[in-house]
C-alpha cells in the first residue's frame, strides 16, 4: 500500500541557496524587498506588499481600507475560514453567498442581488475566493462592484499565475488581490507568505506603514540614527523574515512550471476519471490551475474518504461552507439550508491529493483506488 499525503511542498537547491544567503548574512541583498518585486513583476501589478501569512494579508487589506464597526463585507459561503475571521476582528459582519454549482465559485447574480437588497454606507466591499485555481466570472464582479462602489478585494490565495481572458490576475480591477506562493493554507508548507498587490499608491503605502506596528523612523541627513521612532497609528505585526522571503522567493520563480505539471496530473485525473460510477468531475476552464482537485461522490462521501484513508489516500475538503461552521451558525442563527447550493454541493465535493511533486505512477494509483471503490459502491 501507498502513503500518499493529501499536500507536499516541492522543495530543492533553488529553496536552499535562497536560505543560504540570508544566513550568511549577504549584506548586498534583502529578500523581502527582492520577492514584493518579483511578485509585481510577475503579475503585472504596481505595488506588492509581503506578509507572514496570507491571513494577515487579508486583514492588513482591510485595515488599509479603514473597515469600522458594523461595516459589511460580501464573500462566498464557500471560503476558507480566515476570510470571515478577519472581517469579524474588526466587530464588522460577513454577508454570506451562495455558489454556482459548476464551479463552487460565488454566484455573481446571487452576488448582484445581495448588493442591490443592501444599499447603505456600512457596505464596503467584497472578498471574492477562487475555489481551487479556478476564476469566477471576474469582468462581470468588477462592473457591479463599480456600480455599486464598493472595494473588491480578490481572495487569489490558491491562484498565484492564474489568468483571466489572457490577463494574469492581479493586474486586473480589484482594489487589491491577495497572494500566497504555498496553496496549502500553511497546513503542510515548509514556510508561509502572503502577500497583497494592488495598482493602489494610497493603499500600498498604508498597508505597509500598517504592516509593523505604524513605526516610522528618523533619520539625520547621513542616514543614521534609524532608533529614534514613533508610531502614527494602531498597527500589526505581520512583516515577513527574510528567511521566509527567501523561501518564497524560489517557490514563485517556479510558479509556472509548478501550473504545468498539475495541469498534467489534471489531465490523468480527468481521463481515468471520466465516466466512473458515482464519481463526477466538475467543470473546469481552460485558465484552471488546479491547485486542488475536487471530484464528487454521489453518496457516502466520507465513507468513500475512510475507504481512500485506508488505501494510503489523503484527503481533503474546499471548503465546508461558513454557514455550517459552529461559530458561524450560532452567531447569525443561519439554517442549514439557507446555502443550498453549497450545502449540496458540501455532501458531494471531496479534493484529492495535487500537487507538483506527485509521479505520474502516484496519480495511477489514486486513480486505481477511486476506480475500484466506486466499482464496488452502492
Amino acid at each position: 500500500m501507498r502513503d500518499i499525503p493529501f499536500y507536499q511542498t516541492s522543495v530543492a537547491e533553488e529553496e536552499l541557496d535562497q536560505i543560504k544567503a540570508v544566513l550568511t548574512q549577504d549584506k548586498d541583498t534583502n529578500k523581502v524587498l527582492e520577492l514584493e518585486d518579483n511578485i509585481a513583476n510577475f503579475v503585472g501589478a504596481k505595488y506588492a506588499v509581503a506578509t507572514c501569512n496570507a491571513t494577515s494579508a487579508i486583514h492588513l487589506a482591510l485595515s488599509a481600507i479603514k473597515l469600522k464597526r458594523g461595516d459589511k463585507i460580501l464573500m462566498s459561503v464557500n471560503s476558507f475560514v480566515n476570510v470571515p475571521e478577519v472581517v469579524r476582528h474588526f466587530d464588522a459582519e460577513p454577508i454570506f453567498i451562495d455558489i454556482n454549482t459548476e464551479d463552487m465559485n460565488i454566484d455573481v447574480n446571487k452576488f448582484e442581488k445581495a448588493l442591490a437588497e443592501n444599499k447603505t454606507k456600512k457596505l464596503r466591499g467584497a472578498i471574492i475566493t477562487f475555489v481551487a485555481g479556478q476564476t469566477p466570472d471576474l469582468d462581470r464582479i468588477y462592473d457591479i462592484a463599480k456600480e455599486y462602489g464598493i472595494i473588491l478585494i480578490e481572495d487569489a490565495t490558491c491562484a498565484l499565475g492564474v489568468t483571466y481572458n489572457d490577463e494574469t490576475v492581479g493586474s486586473l480591477r480589484a482594489d487589491m488581490t491577495i497572494f500566497s506562493t504555498n496553496p496549502s493554507n500553511g497546513k503542510y508548507s515548509e514556510s508561509r507568505s502572503g502577500m497583497i498587490v494592488t495598482n493602489n499608491e494610497e493603499i500600498a503605502e498604508r498597508a505597509k506603514l500598517l504592516r509593523t506596528h505604524a513605526i516610522t523612523t528618523t533619520y539625520d541627513d547621513f542616514g543614521n540614527l534609524d532608533y529614534i521612532y514613533d508610531v502614527v497609528d494602531i498597527g500589526h505585526k505581520y512583516d515577513i523574515s527574510e528567511l521566509d522571503a527567501a523561501f518564497s522567493l524560489a517557490q514563485l520563480k517556479k510558479t509556472n512550471k509548478f501550473i504545468k505539471r498539475r495541469k498534467e496530473i489534471a489531465k490523468i485525473y480527468k481521463d481515468r476519471l471520466s465516466d466512473i460510477k458515482h464519481v463526477t468531475i466538475p467543470q473546469h476552464k481552460d485558465e484552471h490551475i488546479f491547485t486542488q482537485f475536487i471530484i464528487k461522490i454521489s453518496r457516502n462521501r466520507d465513507a468513500f474518504a475512510r475507504a481512500l484513508k485506508e488505501r494510503g489516500v489523503a484527503t481533503g475538503l474546499n471548503y465546508i461552507p461558513l454557514h455550517l461552521l459552529s461559530y458561524y451558525k450560532n452567531k447569525y442563527s443561519i439554517k442549514i439550508t439557507a446555502f443550498s447550493s453549497a450545502l449540496t454541493s458540501y455532501q458531494q465535493i471531496l479534493s484529492i491529493p495535487m500537487y507538483p511533486g506527485l509521479t505520474d505512477d502516484e496519480v495511477n494509483y489514486i486513480c486505481d483506488q477511486i476506480i475500484e471503490i466506486a466499482s464496488e459502491w452502492v
